[in-house]
C-alpha cells in the first residue's frame, strides 16, 4: 500500500473542515446566530485543523511527515471534541441547577484577560447554555462533537495503518 491515500485522506478532512466552516459562517452571517466564546473557540480550532489538513495535502510529506501532520490535526480534532462536550455537557445542565450569574462574551472581552475568559468559559457562559438552533434534534455543539468525533476516527485509524507498517513503502514517482 502506498502514502498516496494519506494524501488523499488530507484532502478530504480538509474539503470535510471546509464545509463546516462554510457551515458555521452560514449559520452566523446567514442565518444571525451569534457565536459563544466556546463555539468560537471551536471554530478557531476547526480552522486550525482545516489548515494543517491543507498544508499536508499539498505538501504530500513522507513517513515522519505524515506522522506529524496526522498527530498535529488528531490533536485539534481531540480539543475541538473536549470543547464540543463541555458546550453539550452545560447545554443538558437543569434549569434548577444552572447559576444565573455567568458573564457574557462581550462582558469577558472587555473585561478579563484570555486565561480568565478561558476558565469561564469552560465553567460556562449564559451565551453557551442556550440552544438557538436545531437540525435533526441536535444542537450546534452536537454537531461538533460529531464532526470532531469523526476526524478522531480517520486520525486514528490512519495511525494504527502507520504502525501496522501498511503505510510505511514509497512509491516512486
Amino acid at each position: 500500500m502506498s502514502l498516496a491515500p494519506s494524501r488523499s485522506l488530507f484532502f478530504l478532512a480538509f474539503m470535510a473542515g471546509v464545509l463546516t466552516l462554510g457551515a458555521s459562517f452560514y449559520l452566523e452571517y446567514g442565518a444571525l446566530l451569534r457565536p459563544c466564546f466556546l463555539c468560537l473557540i471551536q471554530r478557531s480550532l476547526l480552522a486550525v485543523f482545516t489548515l494543517i489538513n491543507l498544508i499536508a495535502a499539498i505538501h504530500g510529506p513522507r513517513r515522519v511527515g505524515i506522522y506529524l501532520y496526522w498527530a498535529a490535526s488528531t490533536g485539534c480534532a481531540l480539543l475541538g471534541a473536549v470543547t464540543a462536550v463541555r458546550q453539550v455537557l452545560l447545554q443538558n445542565i437543569p434549569p434548577d441547577q444552572m447559576p444565573n450569574c455567568w458573564p457574557s462574551l462581550e462582558y469577558m472581552i472587555d473585561n478579563l484577560s484570555l486565561g480568565q475568559a478561558l476558565q469561564l468559559a469552560f465553567k460556562g457562559t449564559v451565551d453557551c447554555v442556550e440552544i438557538n438552533w436545531t437540525l435533526f434534534d441536535l444542537s450546534i455543539p452536537e454537531w461538533s462533537l460529531l464532526f470532531f468525533v469523526a476526524m478522531l476516527i480517520l486520525g486514528a485509524t490512519q495511525f494504527s495503518r502507520l504502525l501496522s507498517g501498511q503505510g510505511l513503502r514509497f512509491v516512486k514517482h
